[in-house]
């Protein structure tokens, strides 16, 4: 069990090998997320578009501001995605060997 206040929420951007297309999501083990997306047999949008690179990553305390910050950003159109991505990451780096 973690100790109080050592939670960690992630709200996340992956994206393809062309960086085409963009997904956005939210979760409390960003490692294990990316290792779901990159292996599961579902058709889930991650999946299906091969958007298994992160590109883009926020940390927080609370799972409640994760989830606003989440869909926030899902509302936005992809200019303003990418212009977010680019502020973190303006080479858009695959980043998901810097995930511990």
């Amino acid at each position: 069990m973690k100790p109080l206040g050592t939670h960690n929420y992630f709200v996340y951007i992956l994206t393809n090998k062309f960086k085409t297309v963009l997904y956005t999501g939210v979760t409390n083990n960003i490692k294990n997320r990316l290792f779901f997306h990159q292996n599961s047999s579902k058709e889930h949008f991650a999946t299906k578009y091969r958007c298994f690179y992160l590109i883009y990553y926020e940390r927080f305390q609370f799972i409640e501001q994760a989830i606003f910050r989440e869909k926030q950003i899902k509302k936005w159109n992809k200019a303003k995605k990418e212009a977010l991505i680019n502020e973190l990451n303006p080479n858009w780096m695959f980043l998901n060997e810097q995930i511990g």
